[in-house]
Parts: structure tokens; sequence; C-alpha cells
């Protein structure tokens, strides 16, 4: 197959079995381009705040960019910049074993959002991408919760 050729493949086979069965609240779908054609190595996705947490009710857009070289890498994934989060680089670079180390190629796109959606509430101190929210997070857990549904009331709908 041509460059990208197996990536594409792969991303219209999860684009299919996206939309036959997908997670309740979630949305993925590739980016369309201005002249009405799909991109399939760029995703636009948003991630439910966990029902029971200080993410509920929250509806969190991500990106996924995917290179060629997919499933053999992982896919980048993006919040906003600024988005507040011990595994989120302020650039907003989610920071998740599954996306680095731990990759394997039959990770799928349902399992990276699902995955992200779980380190919302039950983040990795171990690893953190974000100083202030480490900080807070060690030393300060009613700010850090504060700081949380502050944000969360910033995306209060889905795409």
């Amino acid at each position: 197959m041509a460059s990208g050729g197996i990536a594409r493949g792969r991303l219209a086979e999860e684009r299919k079995s996206w939309r036959k069965n997908h997670p309740h609240g979630f949305v993925a779908k590739p980016e369309t381009l201005p002249d009405g054609s799909v991109n399939l190595m760029v995703w636009r996705c948003v991630i439910p705040g966990k029902p029971g947490t200080d993410w509920e009710g929250g509806y969190f857009p991500l990106t996924l960019q995917f290179d060629d070289n997919y499933p053999t890498t992982a896919p980048s994934c993006r919040f906003p910049a600024g988005f507040f989060h011990i595994n989120v680089y302020d650039s907003g670079v989610v920071c998740l074993s599954i996306l680095g180390d731990a990759w394997k190629p039959s990770i799928t796109v349902k399992q990276v959002l699902v995955g992200i959606q779980e380190l919302l509430d039950d983040p990795n101190p171990n690893s953190a991408a974000q100083h202030r929210c480490y900080e807070l997070y060690k030393k300060n857990m009613p700010e850090y919760r504060n700081k949380v549904r502050e944000q969360t009331k910033r995306y209060p709908s889905r795409m």
C-alpha cells in the first residue's frame, strides 16, 4: 500500500465500527475539510465527564492526530491548550501510558477515548505534566476539585 494506506484503511474500519457502536456521550469523527472531503488522519472528539465525578456535566474537546505509521504508533491526543489536569501538558497533549510505552497496535480509538475519560478522574500523579495541578492535587485537594469543577462549567455541551 502507498504511504499511509495502512493507516487510512485501519482508520476507515475504526470509523465504521464507531458508528455502529460507541460509548454514550462520546463523539469521534474525522475532520471535514473545506472542500467537504474527510481527513481520516485528524479526528475531532468529545469526551464526557464521568457521572458521579467532579468532571460530570462537562463535554471535553479532544483532537486525535494520526500519522502514516498508525497503528504501529499511537495517535497524538490533545485537549485545548491550558486544559487543567495533572496528566495534560500546558500545550494540551495528553500523557497516558497507552499513548506511549504501553501502546499496542491492537488498541482502538474507542479504547483510547475511554482510557482518557478514566484518566480525568483518576490521574497519575507519578507522571505529572503540569506542576500547578500536581501541587494542588497533593497539597490542597479541595482547591484542586474546585478548579476541576470550574473547568467543567467551561465545557457544558457537545460539538
